[in-house]
């Protein structure tokens, strides 16, 4: 079977299982479980013969020789077993649950993966196979799956500009379903360098790094690596199931690319040692940050300049809020433009995210030795929301649509930049004079203001109107919660 066959084919199965009310996410966990499953399998076998550290008693063949109810209680039992495992395999099936509550399609799925050596597929099969079951999991809005989805075109655009070099380390505080850490994979392993059995080793064991807290999130994460030929079957996870911002973690780390969670309070969903939820409403103090803030995009920011090298630069995706809120966000940017080398803000178009009603922003910055000098000279903003319009369905954010930003970011020499009609210079002077050092910088003309004749399509003034009704609730989600306390 070709790849494009078998892909039609896994999603086939999907919609026979959404209509026992089996969603994207649960069907993707099940499918997780089973390919790893049989991937560990026929790693077993020659000519690969390698140790899984799976137990004879929950091993493929254990389950492809059982049908029905059976098979249906032997699968819990696999999975409450291998969830108690050390390394990559407790990580895969921490608190894994079966969600196929019906023992024959269980079975049709289980043959379904034993009909194929998946080993044989090549990883841009299996991994785009992997990564449309996510993204069509992201566009089942219901599920909230989208908040820990980046459009890939951006996550490409990133890392086409930051260019990360071989046998340097890459970390994703929130890294949802590892998308950064393919990007810069693909960039490292085809468009950037050739590469040699070193440099691959160490892309392969060492490069990467991340913190995901919801534990079927990081599940995704971790397959989504795997499969792409990323981290070792029998060895430890690259993601940890910690909360980034709760301490500095000690290590520093060559590159951060990241796009930490939306929505403006730290009132976030903590899962603790025993895998147990708690909601909370935190103030993380932490000796290492400037100010002690609830909102936890200053946070992330925060925590992102601690755990930089020196020499490390990072490229983040920031909401509208962290580049022009008062109070610790003025005092938390002064010190960023002071202490950090932040030279390039790409301002986003709305549509382009499945959390609606989201305004946001690319922040390039470097770090620097902390010597008590300012080392941000100026900063560069391209304006791509001005006149700008996308949609999810109709108008999706393509790598062609980002290509005049990465040409005027010049990723081959920044400094030697010119300004253009989208892209603009404004020095470190101007900025820290603006009223609370406001980041929040347009200069384009909007068209819709006077041309009512001109206006953008339908489905597009729906999308701004939905957007702008979602970012409105939130702020009063917001005032609601500060209320409550």
């Amino acid at each position: 079977m070709n790849a494009s066959s078998l892909v039609q084919k896994v999603w086939n199965f999907c919609h026979t299982l959404r209509d026992d009310g089996v969603g994207y996410g649960d069907y993707l966990e099940q499918l997780t479980y089973l390919l790893f499953l049989k991937l560990a399998h026929e790693y077993s076998e020659p000519p690969y013969n390698r140790n899984t550290h799976i137990p004879k008693s929950c091993d493929w063949t254990t389950l492809r020789s059982r049908t029905g109810e059976p098979l249906e209680a032997h699968y819990l039992n696999v999975l409450h077993k291998l969830g108690q495992e050390p390394g990559m395999l407790g990580a895969i099936f921490f608190k894994a649950q079966n969600k196929i509550q019906d023992p024959a399609k269980l079975a049709r799925l289980v043959q379904m993966i034993d009909a194929e050596r998946w080993i044989s597929l090549d990883t841009d099969t299996k991994g785009d196979l992997y990564e449309g079951l996510l993204q069509k999991n992201a566009e089942d809005t219901k599920s909230g799956a989208g908040q820990y989805f980046t459009p890939r075109a951006l996550i490409e655009a990133m890392v086409a500009c930051v260019q990360p070099a071989p046998m340097k380390t890459i970390a994703d505080p929130a890294c949802g379903t590892g998308g950064f850490f393919l990007g810069a994979y693909n960039w490292l392993n085809r468009a950037g360098t050739n590469l040699n059995r070193r440099q691959k080793e160490f892309l392969r064991d060492q490069t990467f790094h991340g913190n995901e807290i919801v534990p079927g999130t990081r599940r995704m994460c971790l397959m989504n690596l795997f499969l792409h030929n990323i981290g070792e079957l029998d060895g430890e996870p690259l993601v940890e199931r910690t909360d980034a911002l709760i301490a500095d973690p000690g290590r520093r780390y060559d590159y951060v690319l990241a796009n930490p969670p939306f929505g403006k309070k730290s009132s976030m969903t903590i899962t603790n040692e025993d895998g147990e939820e708690d909601r909370d409403a935190l103030t993380y103090q932490r000796q290492d940050f400037w100010e002690t803030t609830s909102n936890k995009q200053l946070n992330f920011l925060q925590h992102i300049v601690t755990i930089l090298k020196d020499t490390g630069q990072a490229a983040v995706v920031l909401p509208d809020n962290v580049l022009f809120e008062g109070g610790a966000g003025e005092r938390i940017r002064r010190k960023l433009l002071e202490t950090c080398d932040v030279h390039t803000l790409l301002r986003l178009p709305t549509g382009i995210f499945y959390a609606q009603g989201v305004k946001a922003n690319v922040l390039f910055f470097d770090a620097r030795p902390k010597d008590g000098r300012v080392h941000t000279k100026g900063v560069w903003i391209y304006d791509l929301r001005t006149n700008m319009h996308f949609t999810l369905k109709t108008r999706q954010l393509k790598l062609a649509d980002l290509q005049d930003f990465i040409e005027c970011y010049r990723p081959d020499n920044r400094h030697e930049r010119t300004e253009s009609e989208r892209f603009r210079y404004f020095t470190h002077e101007a900025l820290v004079a603006r009223d609370k050092a406001s980041l929040d910088i347009f200069w384009l003309k909007d068209d819709s203001l006077d041309k009512l004749d001109d206006l953008p399509p339908p489905d597009v003034l729906q999308q701004e109107i939905i957007e702008h009704l979602e970012a409105a609730l939130q702020s009063f989600r917001d005032v609601a919660a500060g209320l409550a306390r």
